[in-house]
C-alpha cells in the first residue's frame, strides 16, 4: 500500500477522516499498539526477558503507550509504566484504566524502553517532566537499553523535525503514515518502520494529493522493462552535455550513472580538453565537442542531460537556449544549466515549455533560482517545488534529506533512500545520468526523477560506510541497487527505512 508523507496537521486529518468513516478512535489506538507490539516482539525477542519500561504522556501518544503496555503484559512480558503526565485524552484515560497495575513506583532497568510521551502534538522544546523523561531515556540507552519511539521520538516536530533535547531512538514505529519530521531528523529516529493501522485511503489534500514515499516496489512497478530482444537502440540514446575545461569528471560521472542504469548508447558532449579523458574512462561512450553540441544531438538523442560541470554565466544561458531551440525532445537540466537562469523562472520556463523536462537542483541552486535563501527552501522543502514545477512545466527533483520530487500536475514523491556518503562532489552528476536514462526510456518526468533518486540512494545504502568510500564506490553498487529485490516486509510493516550510519 502507498505510504503517505504527512505534516502534523495532515496526520491529524488522516485520523479524523478514518474516524469519520466509522472507525472508532480507540480502535485505531489499539491497532497501533498491537502492531507496535508485533514489531517489537519480532525484532527484540531476546530483550523482552529483561522487561519493558513505557514512558507515557497525557495525550493519545501516551494512550498508545498504555495500550502497548497492556498488549505486552497480556503476552507475558514484564512491563512497567512511568507516567510522565496524567492521561487527559478520553482514549488515553480509558487505556490507562486497564493498565493501572503496571505503573512503576520507581525506575527499573529494562531491556526495552518505550517513548510514548509526545507524538505528533509536539510543538516546541521539551521542558519540565518531559525533559526529565527524555534524560532518563537517554541514560537508559547509554546503559544498554534499546529505545523504541511510538510515532515519533518526543521532541521531534512532526512537520519540521527535531528540537534540542529530543529523545534519540533506535527504532521509531510510525502509525499509518510517515511524518515529515522523521525524514528530516533521521539521527533521532534511528530505523523507521511504518505500520498499517487501518486508516484506509487518504483524503485529498487540496490543491494536491499527499506525497508518496518511494520504495523498491514503486521503482520496480514504474521502471520500463528491458525486453529479452532489446538492442542498443531500444535501450535508448542519452546525450550528456557536460564538462567545461578541467570539469571533465562531471561528464564522466553522469555517463557512468547512465550506463549503469540501462542506457543503450551514451554520447558525452564536452569541452575539447576533456575528450581524451572521457575516451579513456568510458570506452563505451561516444564523445563530441561542445562546439558541435546541436549537430551531435540532432537526430541521434532520445534525451539530453545538460549542465553538469558547465559554468553559470550568460554565455551558458545563451548556449542552452540555442541548443534547446534546435533540440525539442526530453531534457534534464542540472547544475550550471540551472544556475544560468538564477532568479529568472520565466525565461527558464519559456526555454523548456512544450517538452518532457526535469530540473535537478540542490537546495542552494533552487534558492538562487527562486531568489530565496537556503533556509527558506529547506523549511518548505515538501511543498516549494510545486509552484516552480507548474511555472516552468517541468518536474522538480529537489535533492536533500529527504529528496522531494514535484510534478507539474501537482504529484509529489518523497525519496528517503540514501546515506551521508552521497554528500560529496559529483553525486548530483551521477544522479543526472540515471534520471536521463529513465526519461529516455519512457518514464513520465516525475516518475523518472523519483525512481532515479531512490536507486541512487539505495546504492549508497549498499555502500558499507561513509569514511573511506568515494562516489565511485557508490556507482559500483548501482547494479545491486537495480536488482530491486523484494525486501519481504512482514505485515503490519508497510515500509521501513534503515538507521543511517
Amino acid at each position: 500500500m502507498p505510504v503517505r508523507v504527512v505534516s502534523a496537521e495532515e496526520s491529524v486529518a488522516l485520523d479524523a477522516a478514518a474516524i469519520a468513516s466509522g472507525i472508532p478512535s480507540r480502535a485505531l489506538m489499539r491497532a497501533a499498539a498491537f502492531n507496535a507490539a508485533t514489531i517489537i516482539s519480532a525484532r527484540y525477542a531476546d530483550l523482552l526477558s529483561r522487561g519493558v519500561l513505557v514512558y507515557t504522556g497525557s495525550g493519545n501518544n501516551g494512550g498508545d503507550g498504555w495500550a502497548l503496555a497492556s498488549a505486552l503484559h497480556a503476552a507475558g512480558v514484564r512491563v512497567h509504566v512511568r507516567e510522565i503526565a496524567a492521561a487527559r485524552s478520553p482514549d488515553a484515560v480509558t487505556e490507562r484504566g486497564t493498565a493501572t497495575q503496571l505503573i512503576a513506583s520507581a525506575l527499573i532497568g529494562a531491556g526495552i524502553v518505550i517513548d510514548a510521551m509526545i507524538g505528533t502534538g509536539n510543538t516546541g522544546t521539551l521542558s519540565g517532566a518531559f525533559l526529565q523523561g527524555a534524560r532518563e531515556i537517554a541514560d537508559a540507552r547509554s546503559n544498554g537499553s534499546v529505545v523504541v519511539a511510538l510515532d515519533l521520538p518526543s521532541g521531534v516536530n512532526a512537520t519540521s523535525g527535531a528540537t534540542p533535547g529530543a529523545v534519540v531512538a533506535d527504532l521509531t514505529i510510525s502509525f499509518g503514515s510517515c511524518k515529515r519530521g522523521s525524514l528530516i531528523s533521521r539521527a533521532e529516529c534511528g530505523e523507521i518502520v511504518i505500520v498499517d493501522i487501518g486508516l484506509g485511503a487518504p483524503p485529498a489534500s487540496p490543491p494536491t494529493t499527499l506525497p508518496t514515499l518511494v520504495d523498491a516496489s514503486f521503482v520496480k512497478n514504474n521502471t520500463p522493462r528491458i525486453a529479452p530482444d532489446a538492442h542498443k537502440g531500444t535501450r535508448k540514446s542519452v546525450a550528456i552535455v557536460a564538462g567545461a575545461d578541467r570539469m571533465g569528471g562531471a561528464a564522466i560521472l553522469a555517463a557512468t550513472g547512465a550506463l549503469r542504469s540501462g542506457a543503450g548508447l551514451v554520447k558525452v558532449i564536452t569541452a575539447s580538453a576533456n575528450i581524451s579523458a572521457v575516451h579513456s574512462r568510458i570506452p563505451e561512450a561516444l564523445v563530441g565537442s561542445l562546439d558541435e553540441a546541436a549537430s551531435s544531438v540532432r537526430g541521434w538523442a532520445d534525451v539530453v542531460l545538460i549542465g553538469p560541470g558547465l559554468p553559470s554565466d550568460v554565455a551558458t544561458r545563451s548556449f542552452i537556449r540555442n541548443l534547446l531551440a534546435e533540440w525539442r525532445g526530453p531534457v534534464v537540466v542540472d547544475a550550471g544549466a540551472i544556475n544560468a537562469f538564477d532568479g529568472d523562472l520565466t525565461s527558464l520556463g519559456s526555454t523548456l515549455r512544450g517538452r518532457p523536462a526535469i530540473l535537478t537542483p540542490h537546495p542552494g541552486e533552487f534558492a538562487r533560482l527562486v531568489d530565496r535563501d537556503v533556509k527558506f527552501v529547506l523549511d518548505n522543502r515538501f511543498d516549494i517545488g510545486l509552484d516552480v514545477a507548474r511555472e516552468v512545466g517541468a518536474a522538480v527533483l529537489l535533492k536533500g534529506t529527504p529528496t522531494v520530487v514535484c510534478g507539474s500536475d501537482g504529484t509529489r514523491h518523497v525519496v528517503a533512500a540514501g546515506t551521508q556518503v552521497l554528500a560529496t562532489g559529483g553525486s548530483g552528476d551521477a544522479l543526472g545520468g540515471i534520471v536521463a536514462t529513465l526519461l529516455a526510456q519512457g518514464c513520465a518526468p516525475d516518475t523518472a526523477a523519483a525512481c532515479a533518486a531512490w536507486v541512487h540512494g539505495r546504492a549508497a545504502e549498499l555502500t558499507p560506510g561513509v569514511r573511506g568510500y568515494r562516489l565511485t564506490d557508490v556507482l559500483e553498487r548501482l547494479p545491486d541497487a537495480w536488482k530491486l529485490d523484494d525486501t519481504s516486509l512482514q505485515y503490519p510493516a508497510v515500509a521501513s527505512l534503515p538507521r543511517l550510519p
